[in-house]
Order: C-alpha cells, then structure tokens, then sequence
C-alpha cells in the first residue's frame, strides 16, 4: 500500500483498515509458524503498512490538535 492511497482515505477507512491488516498480519505469523510461508517478506511488508498506516493517523491527529490550538 503506498502512502499516497492512505492519505486518500478517511479516519474511519485507516481505523477500519488498520485492524484488518493486524489480523492479516496474525494469520500469516501463524501460517508461518505452522507451515512456512512461500514469501517469508510478506511479513515485513504488513508491518510496514501497518505502520504506514499509524503514521498517517497520528498526523492527523496531530494537525487537528495544532489546528484547534491556532483557533483559540
């Protein structure tokens, strides 16, 4: 996931899409631990968009809070 099509998502999209790249993440730690898996780098690359992900929440957050301190 490029950070280009997070940034196109709304708040309730990146919370929505958060959980579900955990559970992904979940499900591949698990079928890795049982089987392996055929591309061990997946695991990586859902860490990355996870964080991604979490980065671009938390610069909302923090433009809203700065926006909100401007305004007073």
């Amino acid at each position: 996931m490029k950070s280009t099509e997070i940034k196109q998502l709304s708040d309730l999209d990146l919370k929505e899409r958060v959980a579900s790249e955990r559970e992904a993440l979940q499900e591949l730690r698990f079928n890795h631990s049982i089987a392996g898996l055929e591309k061990p780098y997946q695991l990586r690359e859902k860490r990355r968009d996870i964080a991604r992900i979490l980065t671009e929440i938390s610069a909302r957050t923090n433009a809203a809070k700065v926006a909100s301190e401007e305004q007073k």
